[in-house]
């Protein structure tokens, strides 16, 4: 899961659009940058003292050229700032050497509570202050935003050579303390990157999605980060479960009761149990909250990127990027007229911009474009040279991969199409498998379809699993995956359009909208946004090649994946049925009654080229990425194997509400 951040530097030497140290451009292999990083750097490591008390361990790496000013770049985790001691992290010569190179002062810090920082960690340390400047110095109340704005008010006195310019970066969780980062008030913050920022852990990142359960990724992830020094060894033993590959083991463990026997001194699975609906804990927690109720007179330049691919805070990324759109709007920019506000989106997995080799994702090629030395050079790096030296262009609000056809666009806004703006296109799901614009109720050609509704039977002993692979872990590709596995299974409906004769441009949300009955109390329903490839569709030798470097595959010996007909997941997600009407009041179901069941998917960037097909696929597990529901009306985490329940699903209509660009 978030394990990515610890290897997050490990990478190869990036390039840069502007000018380098002369020194440098002789510097061609990662050793030269290591031995220039160490000649030109020095570190430093200390305990800087919050407002209540507490310090906060930080590692400081500092340029001796002290002929002009360096901006500050800040990343502040609960993850690690190894590696401690003299030793320089290797990061500064990798993944970070474009900063380096420019003279950067680079600084990384341990989270309140978290490894060599004392106090207490806080999961998404709730917002205690609505506005957090100098004045609440003295303000016992402490939060991420205090300690931000303590943290770059000793920066700033203390590191000599500064330009009064301080930035924030991060992903994942590293993302969240940058969204608060800027919410911090402190005036020498000048840009955020908040990175697929963990933003609300109901709603859609991480643990949940629509309220159901992100079952693997939670028991696999928080045992091993719920410890105070995370790089100690810990013993697992109790947690390990039987069966072979993952869906076997969870198959076989049974309900999440049966799991938490299992772990110990685990707070946040413990509470995930005790509060199984959006209450006002969760809510407390919720970063689009903190956001929207800060009061600050000035945001700094803010730039989120998100992957379309991201398993983990795809929701986060989005949402993060329209609550500071909409929360910059209304404040006048002196001599500027857009908003300091940035949104980049594409096609990666959770944090996969910083792959060094990401060109591809599992069998899809995207090309070098999506690479970590064209991400740092030509997106990340010019955002921090614009707000924090004043050099170079402005950088475009919105910038969005389209996949199908692999093309980079520029945008003002995002998304182009939604159902705020009342723009969507209805596409009908029909009863004899297909799809068209034209409801069922018109499909002349459609007789006794009242006879023939589509209905599937879901099998908690039986259910679809997420992806067609064995594995031991949760891969980072099913996202994109072929579905060919699940639309041969009777437990998946599946609904497709003739071949298309034109091209088909998507850009922003998808809406599934069900009426169905259900013979048991509660469901859940998965809805699969799929690009069928044509039958006689090949990679050229150039894609193929792409793919084995990524794969570390010997291209003298293989072929390429099978794409003829290749079922391509452009977007998949779950809503837990008893949360159709409300996240925080849970209604059952009654069996055999039609019931409405409408959700919104995060953002597609996705053109369907002629010659492909556009299908559905709706199910009601997707195991063991998702707990398994047990389709009655009972606390989950509190129930037991005897109450799963096989129940028939019955879609009596449905339509998907796509945001087709014209």
């Amino acid at each position: 899961m978030k394990k990515i951040l610890l290897i997050l530097y490990l990478t190869l030497l990036n390039s840069s659009l502007f000018t380098l140290n002369s020194s440098l451009l002789q510097a061609q292999t990662t050793e030269d940058m290591k031995s220039w990083v160490l000649a030109n750097y020095t570190k430093r490591e200390v305990m800087v003292k919050m407002r209540d008390g507490v310090r906060l361990f930080t590692a400081i790496y500092e340029p001796k050229d002290k002929s002009t000013k360096h901006p500050i770049l800040v990343e502040r985790s609960p993850y690690t700032c190894y590696p401690y001691g003299e030793e320089f992290g290797r990061y500064m010569w990798e993944s970070m050497s474009i900063y380096t190179q420019h003279n950067y002062i680079m600084v990384f810090q341990d989270v309140r509570g978290k490894n060599h920082s004392e106090g207490d960690f806080v999961e998404i340390r709730p917002l205690a202050n609505k506005q957090c400047t100098k004045s609440h110095q003295s303000s016992p109340n402490i939060d991420e935003t205090t300690d931000t704005y303590d943290t770059v008010d000793w920066l700033i006195k203390n590191c000599k050579g500064n330009n009064g310019a301080v930035g924030f970066f991060g992903i994942s969780y590293p993302g969240f303390y940058s969204t608060m980062a800027g919410l911090s008030g402190h005036p020498a913050i000048k840009a955020v990157s908040p990175q697929a920022p963990v933003t609300n852990w109901f709603l859609g990142d991480d643990m949940h999605h629509n309220g159901a359960f992100m079952l693997m990724d939670t028991y696999s992830f928080y045992p091993w980060f719920s410890r105070h020094d995370i790089m100690q060894p810990y013993d697992k033993s109790r947690l390990t479960l039987s069966g072979g590959d993952v869906y076997n083991q969870y198959l076989h463990a049974g309900a999440i009761s049966n799991l938490t026997s299992r772990i110990d001194s685990v707070p946040m699975w413990f509470d995930t149990c005790n509060h199984p609906d959006y209450d006002e804990w969760w809510q407390e927690r919720d970063a689009i909250k903190a956001i929207t109720s800060t009061k600050i007179k000035k945001l700094p330049a803010v730039m989120v990127i998100g992957g379309e691919f991201d398993a983990e805070d795809m929701w986060g990324a989005i949402h993060t990027y329209h609550a500071f759109n909409d929360k910059v709007l209304p404040i006048k920019q002196p001599n500027n007229k857009t908003p300091n506000t940035h949104f980049v989106y594409g096609p990666w997995s959770h944090g996969g911009w910083v792959d060094p080799n990401g060109m591809s994702m599992g069998d899809i090629v995207f090309g070098d474009s999506i690479c970590r030395k064209t991400y740092r050079s030509n997106i990340e790096y010019p955002f921090f040279a614009y707000y924090l030296e004043g050099k170079g262009e402005k950088p475009a609000s919105v910038r969005t991969f389209s996949t199908g056809e692999n093309v980079w666009r520029t945008h003002e806004s995002w998304p182009l199409v939604s159902p705020g703006k009342g723009n969507m296109t209805n596409y009908y799901l029909l009863n004899d498998g297909t799809i068209d614009q034209m409801p069922q109720e018109c499909q002349e050609t459609i007789t006794h379809s009242s006879l023939n509704i589509p209905h599937y039977t879901s099998d908690p002993k039986h259910p679809v699993p997420y992806q067609a692979q064995p594995s031991t872990e949760r891969g980072t590709t099913y996202l994109c995956a072929d579905q060919r596995f699940a639309a041969q299974r009777p437990d998946v409906l599946v609904y497709q359009t003739d071949t298309l004769r034109d091209t088909l441009r998507l850009a922003g949300p998808v809406v599934a909208d069900m009426d169905i009955s259900i013979t048991t109390t509660d469901a859940d329903f998965v809805v699969k946004l799929i690009d069928v490839y044509p039958d006689n569709f090949k990679y050229s030798k150039h894609d193929i090649q792409t793919l084995a470097l990524s794969q570390s595959r010997d291209t003298a010996h293989w072929e390429g994946p099978l794409m003829g007909g290749y079922q391509m997941l452009v977007r998949g997600d779950v809503m837990r049925g008893r949360y159709r009407n409300s996240f925080s009041k849970p209604e059952a179901f009654t069996p055999g009654e039609v019931t409405k069941v409408r959700f919104e998917l995060p953002d597609v960037c996705h053109t369907f080229l002629p010659g492909h097909r556009l299908m559905v696929q709706i199910q009601s597990s997707w195991f063991p990425l998702v707990d398994m529901n047990p389709q009655q009306f009972v606390n989950i985490y509190k129930c037991k194997d005897e109450d799963f329940v096989p129940s028939t699903v019955t879609i009596h209509s449905a339509h998907i509400e796509l945001p087709i660009v014209k």
